[in-house]
């Protein structure tokens, strides 16, 4: 009972897909550039040292690693999110078509 997509919704479907992947790019450039700049201020106000930091975290002295790592694992979501695990509107039809004949069939 799967029905093919009109041509509006194929539109609208890669519209979405375009968009996403548009915020997707918007979101890692600026990753890049944010700690781009955060390695470069680490570096210049003092940098990599062999002096014990006395912080005694995994980090030590390289505080430019904390935003680095979280912001990363967002990035990765959204990249997931955006090229891996992907909506699709023929996979909502599909699954709406399924709960309609169970709702038939339980009826008949």
């Amino acid at each position: 009972m799967t029905k093919d997509l009109s041509e509006e919704e194929i539109y609208e479907e890669a519209k979405k897909r375009v968009k996403d992947k548009k915020r997707f790019y918007n979101h890692l450039g600026a990753y890049l550039v944010v700690n781009a700049a955060l390695v470069l201020i680490w570096a210049l106000s003092g940098g990599p040292t062999d002096e014990w930091s006395g912080y005694g975290t995994w980090t030590g002295n390289k505080w430019f690693l904390w935003p680095l790592v979280i912001w990363g694992f967002f990035v990765l979501i959204n990249f997931l999110q955006v090229f891996v695990f992907k909506s699709s509107v023929w996979r909502e039809k599909t699954a709406i078509d399924k709960e309609v004949d169970k709702i038939k069939k339980g009826q008949g």
